[in-house]
């Protein structure tokens, strides 16, 4: 059994007001950013991650440290952010009035449209698919040494544990496609159907099925850790 514990970088300095940064703008997290990653890792404090996976940008590596604890951190180039070509770094407004038009027409169908000289969200989907992939057959391999062990030791089957946790840190578009993929839903409208707040919590499993889009949603975009007392846990 699989757990992709998932999430989106903290908040930068500019995060606010609310623009696109892919993959050229490559900043740190703000104070409030690092305090926001400090308490996930708080909530998951108990919980025992084999591998630790985040994309190679600053802004997601330093989050996936502050919640590592000091342990090691992949980097994978899959789980960069989309590349938002000549909209990177503008607010949704700067880019209505520039451009107005072109994006009208991408939010009807930002799977098959690209960015102007970045990527659409099919473009998302290969790279986000083929790192399910590869995390899925690491899972096997990982699980057959596993089963092995258990079987040599004991002289029988069984042993162990049955899950194995993974965290990803990447960013809101490619966390939305993944989450399309992983769940078999209509790439089209990933912005639509899901959101991914900075340093929230969602968790995708795979039990049954081992395909990237076998997955089941256990939690998504939950933000419990960072409301107060008698705020509800979503954004």
């Amino acid at each position: 059994m699989l757990t992709l514990v998932l999430t989106r970088h903290g908040l930068t300095d500019r995060s606010e007001p609310e623009q696109h940064l892919g993959q050229h703008i490559d900043i740190s997290l703000s104070d409030a950013g690092r305090r926001q990653a400090e308490a996930l890792a708080r909530r998951l404090a108990g919980v025992r991650f084999d591998r630790r996976i985040s994309s190679p940008l600053f802004r997601a590596q330093e989050t996936a440290e502050i919640l590592a604890r000091g342990v090691g951190v992949e980097t994978d180039p899959r789980l960069k952010e989309m590349d938002y070509g000549a909209w990177e770094g503008l607010t949704y407004e700067h880019i209505e009035e520039r451009d107005g038009a072109a994006r009208r027409e991408w939010e009807l169908a930002p799977d098959r449209l690209a960015c102007p000289g970045g990527e659409s969200g099919n473009d998302v989907a290969l790279r986000v698919r083929s790192f399910l992939e590869d995390l899925i057959a690491d899972h096997k391999a990982w699980h057959a040494r596993a089963s092995f062990r258990a079987a040599t030791a004991t002289g029988g089957p069984g042993g162990g544990r049955a899950e194995r946790a993974v965290l990803a840190v990447a960013h809101s578009s490619t966390n939305r496609v993944l989450m399309c993929v992983a769940l078999g839903t209509d790439l089209r409208d990933y912005r639509k159907r899901f959101v991914q707040a900075q340093a929230n919590l969602t968790v995708l499993r795979w039990e049954a099925g081992d395909g990237p889009e076998d997955a089941k949603l256990l939690v998504a975009n939950d933000l419990g850790h960072l409301r107060g007392a008698g705020e509800p846990p979503w954004g």
